[in-house]
């Protein structure tokens, strides 16, 4: 591992890089905040893709990739006198320090659970109106979800045991099936997302992401479909033409696969 002094030469040296692009590259010229802002999303999901492979090395290029993204954010900025990379590092270490009063301060915590109650608390005393001001509206539902009952935990709005969480998954299961039965769609579809909040919720009580959980089985079952369109392939097997049972065979092959 590279000792601090090497890790502030390496930043130093992505620092110079940026201001030559920005002065001599004309794509690196033109570039603006709101231009950068779909690579950046492209680029979190690269990263997120490559943590959920466990492929070390595409983390380290990713990050990489981000680390970019920050520095060209905060030259622009500078450019425009609005700020510049030591302040956005200066900003975070002081949220950090005032946020952790456990370490930095006399605040006695037990858990986890206290750190998280601590967080919110401050955050709210830093002027913050609501504890879901946090979440960002464009954040996908999934994900938004989980967030929003991160945020009403940290304040103690929470089931006190997973139990409790899996009886209310149960009732809006039940809730659904009766608008199912009447067929009525826009009930149906209200049931469904409380199902789903529900299921969120449940997910958070056992340890699990539903995100991450939901991202491994898309791609356990891209991995087996594409296994069954490879076999029905080399077999001269049209995937529309075969039956259910048919390609049920490959599917049970690339499970044990």
């Amino acid at each position: 591992m590279n000792s601090r002094v090497q890790q502030l030469e390496a930043f130093a040296r992505l620092l110079d890089i940026m201001d030559e692009l920005r002065e001599k590259c004309p794509w690196d010229r033109k570039q603006t905040l709101q231009s950068l802002r779909h690579l950046t999303i492209e680029e979190t999901y690269e990263l997120g893709d490559a943590i959920l492979d466990n492929n070390l090395e595409e983390v380290k290029k990713e990050l990489g990739d981000l680390l970019l993204h920050i520095v060209f954010y905060a030259k622009i900025s500078s450019e425009t006198k609005d700020f510049d990379i030591a302040d956005v590092a200066h900003d975070i270490c002081d949220k950090l320090i005032n946020r952790h009063p456990h370490i930095y301060g006399d605040v006695k915590v037990e858990n986890e659970e206290e750190v998280k109650q601590n967080w919110e608390n401050i955050k709210l005393k830093e002027g913050k109106k609501s504890v879901l001001q946090g979440v960002p509206n464009s954040l996908p539902a999934l994900v938004k979800a989980n967030r929003i009952q991160e945020k009403v935990a940290g304040v103690g709005f929470d089931w006190e045991q997973p139990e409790q969480v899996f009886e209310k998954l149960k009732e809006e299961l039940g809730e659904l099936q009766v608008e199912v039965e009447l067929n009525n769609i826009e009930q149906m579809e209200s049931e469904f997302g409380d199902v789903l909040f529900s299921m969120v919720n449940y997910a958070r009580f056992l340890g699990i992401n539903p995100e991450n959980a939901l991202e491994r089985t898309n791609k356990k079952f891209m991995n087996r479909f594409q296994y069954l369109e490879r076999k029905a392939k080399e077999k001269g097997m049209p995937l529309k033409e075969m039956t259910l049972a048919e390609m049920d065979v490959f599917w049970e092959e690339a499970k044990r696969a």
